[in-house]
């Protein structure tokens, strides 16, 4: 997972199934690589709001970037 929050990114490697991560809010991140047999758990505080959301990249370096 590539993370960034605005002022440092770093790579993290999910390579074992007692590995986790918790995204806290304004950080961009960007998953790949998955395995065959990965699985993707997603737990969150409230419910989707698509509102919440920033999908674009460059719209997150104009907000976050420092």
């Amino acid at each position: 997972m590539l993370m960034d929050d605005g002022k440092a990114a770093e790579t993290i490697r999910l390579d074992a199934p007692e590995n986790a991560i918790v995204i806290e809010p304004e950080v961009w991140h960007e998953m790949a690589e998955f395995s065959p047999d990965c699985v993707l758990l997603v737990l969150a505080d409230a419910p989707y709001d698509e509102a919440d959301y920033i999908r674009s990249r460059e719209e997150f370096d104009r907000l976050f970037k420092k």
